[in-house]
């Protein structure tokens, strides 16, 4: 018979495994790691945990088969949603949008508050919008450019991006994590968003303050580098306050709470429409580099093209080159390729019992509030490293404790902030999970390079954690008993 102890330990195994692995690629392959090599260590990380399962504990294949299926399915619209994404990237590149995001913003953010203004901007965004990868893919990448401009490097950029916009993306009543997380703890919506104000505005105003020093203190690109941005975009690409209808009329649909999917594929038409109108050389352009004959067909493989493939224009100037580069839907292959490893790892782990297994060793600590909301904590950003994706570390991890915040006394609430403190917004610091995979093919970003600079990521289950064991407005009740609901 297999003790928990021992179970404890096997549940050790395919993770130390892939650990391994992963460090392994990183050392060898570098930000290439993630064209293949990540997938093949989720993979064998899988067939261990599998294989453990089987012999050990006599777990049939079809159990796996079917948490394999199931979570696959699960991510479907999610890969859906990157391709259109991936078409965004090239029909808002090409149109001009982003040229002209990055021409305006030389012109009026300053360099020294750049950082800030670029959080900020973010947590805005994201907040009326309700989704950190919409934010990241549109603005974010306008902004990147703009911070190349102006000496910033990419990874500071970057993290001055995620920082604002899973900020946004976690108190907006828009967002698919912060609804999950308080429907499944049992939470009115608002409810759980004021109460996530006593840990996360905390955390947002030390990430400004930092962003603002860094702003201060960092030199700026020169005003001829900057000169040479906005002249060489402008000679390339037609710049009209015009092109900003496309994003407004983005924002205003998913404001309206129009389904994810609709909005970025009727953006995507309509950014399709704009490089019609207003860069039709520039389509013409790469639409004869596919095909010859009449117009018409040009501009039907211009656009096409933009859309699925990724796509280049020579400006004259290497730096632009690369900021007016787009990868199109093919560009999103990679990544939908990692999701799908590491959905197949998260299967096996849960399909296993080995996720379980490992929360066992963090139970002895929720003895206390702070352990209790440390453990929390713990598991939340463990998970999103385990499983590869913030909402099954949501689920898991309020499955997890429920009961154990219910048996001690504290408000559901209580569990709710816990959660999106840690498994919502540290999705993204993980290379080979699904959200450090995304914003990293988006900006052009390896992971490992941005994630120090994801301030507020990091800041929010440190956080989470001291306001726990200080016991800032958090309600206990006395002699609760097994079975007490506590009101809300």
């Amino acid at each position: 018979m297999v003790t928990d102890a021992k179970r404890t330990w096997i549940a050790l195994v395919p993770l130390v495994v892939l650990i391994v692995l992963l460090i392994l690629n990183i050392s060898i392959f570098g930000s290439d790691s993630i064209l293949g090599a990540s997938q093949v260590a989720l993979l064998v990380a899988s067939g261990v945990c599998i294989g453990l399962s089987m012999w050990l504990y006599k777990t049939p294949w079809e159990h796996f088969e079917k948490a394999i299926s199931k979570n696959v399915g699960d991510v479907a619209s999610a890969i859906l949603i990157l391709f259109l994404i991936g078409a965004i990237s090239g029909t808002w590149t090409m149109s001009g949008v982003v040229p002209a995001f990055i021409y305006y913003g030389l012109h009026i953010i300053s360099p020294k508050v750049f950082l800030l203004t670029t959080c900020i901007l973010c947590a805005v965004v994201s907040l009326m919008t309700g989704s950190s990868w919409t934010t990241i893919a549109t603005v974010g990448v306008a902004l990147l450019g703009i911070g190349r401009a102006e000496g910033f490097s990419d990874a500071m950029t970057a993290g001055a991006i995620i920082s604002g916009a899973y900020f946004g993306d976690k108190i907006s009543p828009l967002s698919d994590t912060t609804v999950l997380a308080s429907s499944l703890n049992r939470v009115k919506l608002f409810d759980h968003i004021r109460y996530m104000y006593l840990t996360t505005f905390p955390s947002f105003v030390i990430t400004l303050l930092v962003f603002t020093v860094l702003g201060l203190v960092h030199g700026s690109g020169s005003a001829e580098q900057m000169e040479v941005y906005t002249s060489t975009l402008a000679a390339r690409f037609n710049i009209s306050p015009w092109l900003m209808v496309v994003p407004a009329i983005t924002v205003a649909l998913i404001w309206m709470r129009k389904p994810a999917l609709m909005v970025l594929a009727l953006s995507t038409l309509i950014a399709g429409a704009a490089a019609l109108i207003f860069q039709p050389d520039i389509v013409r352009e790469i639409g004869a580099g596919v095909t010859e004959g009449a117009p018409v067909k040009v501009f039907f493989a211009g656009l096409v093209e933009m859309i699925y493939n990724s796509v280049s224009l020579e400006t004259g100037v290497a730096e632009v080159n690369q900021l007016v580069s787009s990868r199109g839907m093919l560009g999103m292959l990679n990544t939908v390729f990692l999701i799908v490893c590491a959905m197949c790892f998260g299967a096996s782990m849960q399909g296993s019992g080995m996720i379980g297994d490992l929360s066992r060793v963090l139970q002895p600590l929720t003895r206390t509030r702070g352990g209790m909301v440390g453990a929390t904590v713990i598991t939340g950003t463990a998970l999103n490293g385990i499983v590869s994706d913030q909402y099954l570390a949501i689920i898991l991890t309020s499955n997890i404790y429920r009961d154990t915040y219910i048996r001690n006394g504290y408000e559901p609430r209580l569990l709710s902030r816990s959660v999106e403190d840690s498994a919502t917004v540290t999705s993204p610091l993980y290379p080979w999970s699904s959200c450090g995979m995304t914003q990293s093919t988006i900006l052009s970003v390896p992971t490992l390079a941005y994630a120090p600079f994801c301030l507020f990521n990091i800041l929010s289950p440190l956080t989470s954690f001291v306001i726990g064991v200080i016991g800032w407005k958090i309600v206990q009740k006395k002699n609760p008993g097994p079975a007490a609901e506590v009101d809300v």
